[in-house]
């Protein structure tokens, strides 16, 4: 495999993935209150979005990248 071709495969399959589930989220935990012996902690969850044009960008890319090896090999 060259790497076109795993490149292309990388780029179809990011693709499809952000096509499929449109981001991803991740938690993070912080300190509420401290005060002497009295810690509360909260737990928060960010959402980073992917817009499906980059989904689709990336899987246009992939098949594109797919069908140029395909004709100049």
């Amino acid at each position: 495999m060259t790497t076109k071709t795993i490149l292309a495969i990388l780029l179809i399959a990011l693709g499809a993935v952000a096509l499929v589930y449109q981001g991803f989220s991740y938690k993070t935990k912080e300190k509420a209150v401290d005060f002497g012996p009295l810690e509360i902690i909260t737990e928060q969850t960010h959402t980073v979005p992917l817009p499906p044009l980059i989904g689709a960008i990336a899987l246009i890319s992939g098949l594109g990248l797919l069908v140029l090896k395909g004709r100049h090999a």
